[in-house]
């Protein structure tokens, strides 16, 4: 590499992750582990459009690393040819911001569940992306716990049967892109396993964004929750279902896209409507890199839970600010500059201690 060393070890540029020495291909991403997941399961899906975009990057197979955490999804580090870490229930965030912080030559990817992200690791996701790390969080929704054999999940519809809720869920659901948004995230991002077109173009963004970039995948259960989303993906339905969003154009759907997402003058809410003559100047223009996150969260609000009538896909937002790993640097190298070296033994036999008892 040609890139200059800190003091501290870090990196001085932000093209930090070695580059390959030779082109590389599909096959180079693929371990030798047979892949077992239910026939059917919309992750073979996404590990297919995974390992055959990773090559695009460039990157040294040995500077990448996977971090999952635990659940079916979970699985998906076996399956790469690449470093990776099979962790902890819900901390992967937690595990792969270290890893991240003190290796910025890695790419590193997190790999999650809505179970395993938003429930026992939602605390970790939401403060991994509001310190804004670099990571690549790929959060599988699939609306159920698939690992453990069909009970529901933080983001269920209420009335959910399942065997833990034999008579409906009473919880309200996590609307994961509304969370991320609220904690601040700087990438929200949403796609389908089973377009793989979107989703490897989803994937390509969240790759050159330097930060946290959250990307939910729709993935169906075949087998605890199949057909969860066969509304954005029935040729009947999807036309109307779904929200292509495409920076800097107009966000219509429908067929011939004879509908579009308007802003309501007097609530400020967005609606969505047949376009006219007389409104067609109001339909919204896309801006993935408003400073403001208004309304990227107001587009997480579009969607129906029950029907997924005008569900938004694409990136959501992509704004740029301060990256954690960067910031922690420059302490660490101000810190070098003011005081040098540090002495952990001295720190460890120094005065500042307490008496418990």
């Amino acid at each position: 590499m040609t890139d200059t060393v800190r003091s501290n070890g870090h990196y001085a540029s932000l093209s930090l992750v070695p580059k390959a020495a030779a082109p590389q291909t599909l096959r180079d991403f693929k371990s030798d582990q047979e892949v077992r997941w239910c026939p059917g399961c919309g992750d073979y899906a996404i590990l297919a459009a995974v390992q055959s975009f990773l090559p695009e990057l460039g990157l040294a197979r040995e500077n990448i690393c996977f971090v999952s955490g635990i659940g079916c999804s979970s699985r998906f580090p076996y399956y790469l040819n690449t470093y990776g870490m099979h962790s902890i229930h819900g901390r992967a965030p937690a595990i792969a911001t270290g890893l991240a912080a003190s290796r910025p030559d890695l790419s590193v990817w997190v790999v999650t569940g809505d179970g395993d992200a938003l429930s026992i690791g939602g605390n970790h996701l939401i403060h991994a992306l509001r310190r804004n790390v670099n990571l690549k969080i790929l959060l599988f929704n699939n609306r159920i716990y698939g690992l453990t054999k069909g009970q529901y999940s933080p983001t269920s519809e209420i009335g959910k049967i399942t065997k833990s809720t034999p008579m409906g869920s009473l919880d309200a659901p996590f609307n994961p892109l509304s969370l991320a948004l609220g904690a601040e995230a700087s990438f929200v991002a949403r796609t389908i396993d089973s377009d793989r077109k979107h989703l490897q173009s989803v994937l390509r963004a969240a790759a050159e964004h330097r930060g946290t970039a959250l990307v939910e995948i729709y993935q169906n259960c075949n087998i605890f929750n199949d057909g969860a989303f066969d509304a954005l993906k029935d040729a009947e339905t999807r036309d109307r279902a779904l929200i292509r969003l495409e920076h800097g154009q107009p966000m219509r759907f429908g067929a011939d896209g004879a509908e579009g997402v308007f802003r309501d003058p007097v609530s400020g809410e967005l609606t969505t409507a047949p376009i006219t003559e007389q409104n067609q100047s109001d339909v919204l223009v896309h801006d993935a890199a408003a400073a403001s996150p208004t309304t990227a969260f107001a587009l997480t609000r579009l969607a129906d839970n029950d029907t997924l009538d005008h569900t938004p896909i694409g990136v959501l937002r992509d704004v740029q600010r301060p990256v954690y790993d960067t910031l922690m640097a420059d302490q660490l190298d101000a810190a070098v500059a003011q005081r040098g070296e540090g002495d952990l033994a001295a720190l460890l036999t120094g005065t500042d201690t307490w008496t418990v008892g």
